[in-house]
């Protein structure tokens, strides 16, 4: 996955739950994903434990995946913990606009590249 932006690597924050069942499958899924993509940067954001961090961003369904390049946010939404699934979203996003329409989200995105770098 190549998605390339101006100042830092591709983060994908993985936003679940502890007491999500459907999370703990994600575990495996990003450990798989951080040793195909070494070059992206993977996080995993409890939003309860992370509170603060996750700020005014509202997660509703589990798991979301947030994924950025650099300031861009190129996507905020559930996908289902199946690594096929997560390839092909990672390798559509490489082509894909930003995303303007998630103000929480992108803010949010702002603070895992400023805690990550």
């Amino acid at each position: 996955m190549s998605l390339d932006s101006s100042d830092s690597a591709p983060l994908v924050a993985c936003l679940c739950a502890a007491w999500c069942r459907v999370c703990d499958s994600y575990h495996e899924v990003i450990a798989q994903l951080r040793e195909r993509h070494p070059g992206v940067r993977f996080v995993w954001v409890d939003i309860e434990d992370d509170e603060e961090l996750v700020g005014d961003l509202e997660v509703d369904t589990f798991p979301t995946l947030l994924v950025g390049a650099g300031t861009q946010l190129r996507f905020i939404g559930p996908v289902t913990p199946q690594l096929a699934t997560a390839e092909r979203l990672l390798t559509g996003l490489a082509e894909a606009p930003a995303v303007h329409t998630h103000p929480a989200a992108q803010a949010l995105l702002a603070r895992l590249q400023q805690s990550c770098s």
